[in-house]
């Protein structure tokens, strides 16, 4: 045997034992039921977005689509199950600002870090903060609702769904970014915040879109701003935090598919692929607007990005703010 010869013999058995080395995903990928984790109670934003998605990414990958609810710690619970699953693409987690940029920052015993514990897939979509108040309230935008701030610190307060709540630090950067004094009132949920703002119990509410909408035509509250990008086509007269002069407290509540670390890339590939398609029909798209949220997507790569950028953001706001949760 010439050298020639077996030097090409050689070439071959390597190319070989690479082709079989190869993960044979792409080929298999799924073989099962694909389990989409929601870390919060049913009827939730992130519920109501995982059950509108997994029909249509049922069909699209050929296999079973399950919602799965592990509510818990803030979302802590359903987001560090999947963190620690096999990372095959059969489980993934519909993760979102607060407990992927904002709980790892605020609980120092959070059970995984969102950068090196999961695989972004794909963004979903995304809702702006509203910010209401009371009709008593001496403040039509924002400039006056700060000088009314800064004229009576202490006196004025704010409702929240919750300590640590992406409204709850969204007050909190607002209050950093415009030097006022204005108590946090923290609640269980939405409605009670928003009860307590329309009897007056508190000045101001910072919250989500749909449930404010009604009670704003009612003339019940009223609305200075939404903190996301441009104006909402449901209120198409209240505008963004930017037209408002403090662009630097622009926040998008932001919704997106992960899945764990490890998970082969041909399969993040495939299901960002997927998700992108479906995210595409106009009926996906019209059920997620009736929820107050933006339907968008992305890359895999421009979601990890995003979660990094905004676990930094965060982790300044909630030090500056001195906020401490056990």
């Amino acid at each position: 045997m010439t050298v020639s010869i077996a030097r090409r013999i050689s070439s071959v058995l390597v190319l070989l034992a690479s082709v079989a080395a190869q993960p044979v995903v792409a080929q298999t990928y799924p073989s099962k039921a694909v389990r989409i984790v929601v870390p919060f109670a049913p009827s939730s934003t992130i519920d109501i977005i995982a059950r509108i998605i997994a029909p249509k990414l049922s069909e699209l990958l050929g296999q079973p689509v399950l919602v799965d609810n592990r509510a818990g710690a803030g979302g802590m619970v359903g987001m560090d199950a999947v963190a620690k699953s096999q990372p095959d693409g059969h489980t993934l987690v519909i993760g979102a600002l607060g407990p992927l940029a904002m709980n790892p920052a605020l609980y120092p015993k959070t059970p995984f870090d969102p950068v090196r514990d999961f695989a972004a897939v794909s963004l979903l979509a995304t809702g702006p903060v509203v910010i209401a108040v009371h009709p008593s309230v001496p403040a039509r935008n924002v400039k006056e609702l700060v000088e009314l701030a800064k004229k009576r610190p202490g006196q004025l307060n704010f409702g929240s769904p919750g300590v640590g709540s992406s409204p709850h630090l969204t007050g909190e950067l607002l209050k950093m970014l415009t030097a006022t004094d204005i108590v946090h009132v923290p609640y269980k949920g939405n409605a009670e915040a928003l009860t307590d703002l329309i009897s007056g119990r508190v000045s101001i509410v910072f919250t989500g879109v749909p449930p404010v909408v009604p009670l704003a035509k009612a003339g019940r509250v009223r609305l200075l701003v939404t903190t996301g990008r441009q104006r909402l086509a449901q209120l198409p007269d209240v505008p963004t935090i930017a037209e408002a002069g403090l662009p630097g407290a622009q926040v998008l509540i932001w919704y997106g598919a992960v899945a764990p670390a490890a998970t082969p890339k041909d399969v993040v590939t495939r299901l960002n692929r997927e998700i992108v398609k479906l995210m595409q029909a106009p009926d996906i798209r019209e059920r997620f607007s009736q929820q107050g949220i933006d339907p968008e997507t992305s890359t895999p790569e421009q979601f990890a990005q995003l979660i990094r950028d905004e676990y930094a953001r965060w982790t300044k706001v909630i030090r500056a703010s001195g906020i401490k949760v056990e």
